[in-house]
């Protein structure tokens, strides 16, 4: 994705793999390998369950544990790695959009049910991009928690760090997890946490009081966003670059936003350059993680009849600066005939 800086030169802003002809070649024998996500829908489940395996309606599922003894973004064939169906795609109109689909069977990866999945991608302004993901449940109940998995830095893909960039969530509460990044079933305060981005701060002076163990230090934590049980679209979360004045906000349908700042990225990826922990921060909208095993948390179970739906607007503004953040909400009318 491109955005204009404040000199009104284009900047590329996502991180990702090489061009997708190229990744193809290289990858082709190692797909199931892939632990990055760059820019993918995840699912059938999003982010880890907890041993694996869940109990519902009475039938214990055992699930693929790609992150052993976890699964960890809907297994070793999950939705990212897929080929999807193009369902319509149009580009010359105001709202250029697409519209992809992908049937999942009962019994993949160990979830129950088919499933039934659509993604419409629209541009809604030429720094407005719309992602709505919908999920039907054909004949059994399955938890659907899908995500998409951009990674964003707003100082060019290649400009080095996140670090210094300007973050503002708004989730008063975050639930903490162990060492495997499973939650422990609490939902806890902010305030006084190195997790407190409630006021707009740069991420490496909140980094300082996180807690040090084996793995590189950053974030990688689930936000409990404020109302976010009512699945309307509202602000979740607000970045800024200094580098080239580039400013984003993200509103979202859903209950969550996994805060996720590259901690174990080291990749080669576009223009060869290569990508290293912080190079980027991911904003994943979702339900909470784990929640088919934590009662307490936000249902993310879906039944025949119903119909998930989740929206994500990332909206590049550049009304936002390091001093002031200005902030609206995304509105999505978008019509697909």
């Amino acid at each position: 994705m491109l955005a204009s800086h404040m000199a009104s030169d284009l900047v590329s802003i996502i991180v990702a793999a090489t061009y997708l002809a190229s990744f193809l070649k290289i990858h082709k024998n190692s797909l199931q390998n892939d632990t990055q996500y760059f820019g993918a829908i995840v699912g059938r489940v999003v982010n880890r369950i907890g041993g694996a395996q869940f109990t519902l309606n009475g039938v214990h599922y055992k699930l693929d544990a790609n992150e052993k003894p976890n699964m960890l973004h809907g297994g070793r064939k999950g939705f990212s790695l897929l080929t999807w169906n193009v369902e319509k795609y149009v580009k010359d109109r105001a709202n250029p959009f697409i519209v992809l689909s992908y049937y999942s069977h009962d019994g993949e990866e160990g979830f129950p049910g088919n499933l039934l999945v659509r993604v419409t991608y629209a541009l809604l302004e030429p720094y407005k991009l719309s992602v709505i993901m919908e999920a039907e449940a054909l004949n059994k109940a399955t938890p659907v928690n899908l995500a998409q998995h951009s990674y964003w830095n707003l100082g060019g893909h290649n400009s080095g760090d996140v670090l210094s960039d300007t973050v503002q969530i708004f989730g008063l509460h975050y639930t903490p997890a162990n060492n495997q990044l499973i939650p422990t079933g609490e939902i806890l305060p902010v305030k006084g946490t190195p997790y407190d981005f409630l006021k707009p701060h740069k991420i490496q002076s909140q980094m300082k009081g996180l807690p040090r163990g084996g793995a590189p230090s950053g974030y990688n934590v689930n936000y409990a966003l404020d109302e976010g049980k009512d699945h309307k679209l509202k602000l979740a979360a607000i970045a800024y670059s200094k580098k080239t004045g580039i400013g984003m906000m993200i509103s979202t349908s859903a209950p969550g936003l996994q805060f996720y700042t590259a901690n174990y990225l080291n990749v080669t990826g576009k223009g060869g350059y290569v990508y290293q922990s912080h190079a980027a921060y991911c904003f994943e909208t979702q339900g909470f993680p784990d929640a088919v095993n934590h009662p307490n948390f936000p249902s993310t179970i879906v039944n025949p009849g119903d119909l998930y739906v989740h929206n994500i607007c990332p909206d590049l503004n550049q009304q936002i600066n390091e001093t002031h953040f200005h902030v609206k909400h995304c509105s999505v009318t978008l019509t697909i005939t």
